[in-house]
């Protein structure tokens, strides 16, 4: 029987189509995998900022997850935007039931433009119940700062974040550095058991930087999908996300921070046997 590698992103549509839902499912596609969709909630946004948050009903998204694995294969999932305690449980319940292989979470908390995403009585719920069942969460400096409540602001303290991210139930945490702006940028791997690895790039000085996050934690999930180990995986992950804002950066969409060039490299579906 021949299947495509299939990844599941549980997350928010933004109706810009820059990031959430809509950079997930551009994402898996050029990479060559399958992707399939839960919505958590609906934006109504643009390359200017969010104006407006309406969360999907716990119950409808159990219905769409409940809809996807019952019938397809799920290889990887990726998880985005989560704004109530209800859904963290459906999405917690859901992982626990039908135990997909790879699981990123990227704890989507902030927008590019510095709106806040999440409630509050939300996070320490997150902690508790999608922290343990993640191979990998993606925080940003930003979203760091949240769950551990206090600053970061140097390569040195991103690794004990890191650290302490691993110390509070996640089995693996790429700190993302990308808000440290500087002529190189810093991105910490802590995985539970193994020593800190740093990961290295060119900072790129583009407007069009937004989604850059939910990019990258859907190519991860994607690479996991394909057979990729974690390490090599989150390196390949590195290398898309760069080269989509290079062949974006010079492209106006809207008239604020617009997306990154999801398809500059299109490749062909993956088929299994």
């Amino acid at each position: 029987m021949k299947r495509y590698p299939t990844v599941l992103t549980i997350a928010g549509s933004d109706s810009g189509g820059g990031a959430g839902i809509q950079a997930d499912l551009k994402t898996i596609a050029a990479l060559g995998a399958y992707g399939t969709s839960a919505i958590t909630a609906l934006t109504a946004q643009n390359t200017q900022g969010v104006r407006a948050i309406h969360a999907v009903p716990a119950g409808f998204l159990r219905e769409q997850l409940e809809a996807v694995f019952e019938d397809i294969t799920i290889d990887a999932v990726k998880i985005g935007m989560i704004n109530t305690v209800e859904v963290v449980e459906v999405i917690a319940n859901a992982l626990d039931r039908f135990q997909p292989p790879f699981v990123v979470f990227d704890p989507v908390m902030v927008a590019t433009s510095g709106a806040k995403l999440i409630h509050d009585e939300t996070v320490d719920v997150l902690k508790n119940r999608l922290f343990p069942r993640a191979t990998l969460i993606t925080p940003n400096l930003d979203e760091a700062r949240i769950l551990l409540r206090k600053p970061i602001e140097s390569v040195d303290q991103m690794r004990e974040a890191a650290e302490e991210l691993i110390a509070q139930g996640c089995p693996a945490v790429l700190l993302k550095g990308g808000h440290l702006v500087a002529a190189r940028l810093y991105d910490v791997l802590a995985v539970r058991g193994e020593q800190v690895q740093v990961f290295e790039s060119d900072y790129i000085d583009s407007q069009n930087v937004h989604g850059t996050g939910c990019t990258l934690s859907s190519a991860i999930a994607t690479h996991l999908a394909l057979g990729h180990a974690l390490n090599d995986s989150i390196s390949l992950a590195k290398k898309y996300v760069s080269e989509a804002i290079l062949a974006g950066k010079d492209v106006t969409t809207g008239h604020g921070s617009g997306p990154l060039n999801h398809s500059y490299s299109q490749k062909t579906m993956v088929i299994r046997s």
